[in-house]
Parts: structure tokens; sequence; C-alpha cells
């Protein structure tokens, strides 16, 4: 994937994407994406990690909500939100929809995992849970860094939508 910088003319409406502002606000230039929004699931994964040794914590999980790259930014204490949005607008098309891929998979792991917890029945069936979710996010949060940052990623890193899916689909059937 080749992604060029983003180079608009501002309309009035949206913030000037100009290429030194993006990288003051912490935008990548090149991809107008932000490595912010994984906060958004690094949260919820140190919720999973420390959930076998916190059990209390599953509250805050089980309350974690799914959030687009857009609704987190809109929702974000994020001094430049409304730069980040625009640039993710702005984005370069393949980066942007694999972006957005990758966090919808994420995010229905997350939801996914959440949803099990609630029926679980033990610490030990809930920490399992947990610690297994936890190792199939972080590579796509990795992934997801990749695209954010418009690096190449190997196909042997990638994991293909059908095998997302099934990710996804085991955790429902548990």
């Amino acid at each position: 994937m080749t992604v060029q910088p983003i180079l608009l003319p501002s309309d009035g409406a949206a913030p000037t994407l100009d290429p030194a502002r993006l990288a003051a606000a912490n935008i990548n230039p090149k991809t107008g994406l932000a490595t912010d929004y994984l906060n958004h699931f690094h949260e919820a994964i140190m919720l999973l990690d420390i959930l076998p040794h916190t059990p209390e914590c599953i509250v805050e999980l089980i309350g974690w909500e799914p959030l687009s790259y857009p609704e987190h930014f809109a929702a974000s204490p994020f001094r430049d939100r409304e730069l980040a949005i625009a640039a993710y607008e702005a984005a370069e098309p393949i980066a942007r929809v694999r972006l957005d891929e990758l966090a919808d998979t994420m995010n229905a792991l997350l939801v996914a995992t959440c949803e099990a917890l609630l029926r679980r029945s033990s610490l030990e069936s809930a920490a399992a849970l947990a610690t297994e979710t936890a190792a199939r996010l972080k590579p796509l949060v990795a992934q997801a860094g990749a695209v954010i940052n418009g690096q190449e990623l190997g196909a042997s890193e990638d994991m293909t939508t059908a095998e997302q899916q099934a990710t996804v689909d085991a955790l429902f059937e548990r």
C-alpha cells in the first residue's frame, strides 16, 4: 500500500490539513490517521490482561463500548479532535478502509468477549477467555498501527478477513 501525503486546501469548514499541522497533532501526515485511536483498544487489552489478577475489573471491561475512529475522537479530550476527524475523512481510502476493517474485527472480538464473560460461571474460565482475547487482539492492534503509520504489512503478519471472522465466530460459540 502506497500512501501519499494529504495536501488538501481548506474549504473553510474543516481544519487545514497541512503536513506540519498534522504532525504537530500526532496525526501521520502521510496517512491522515492517528495512533491515539488505538488507545481505545489498549484500554480493553489492559483490562483483559489484569482480569486474572484483578477480577473486579470485569465490571469495567463489560462496560467497554465499541467506537469507530470518528466516534472515538468525537468523544475524546484529544485537543485536535476536529483535525483528527477531518484528516480521517480525507485519508487515503485504502488505508482508511483497512483500518476500519481491523477496528471492526477488534470491536467484534471485544463485544463477543464481553457477552461471553457474562455467561462465565468461574473466574478461571473468565480469565482464560480474557487471556485468549488479549492474545488475539495484540497482533490486530499492531496491524492497525502499521496501517496508521503507512507501513507495508507482510502477508504472513496479516490475518485475512475470513480468519478474522472465524475468530469472532469462535468466541460467539462459547
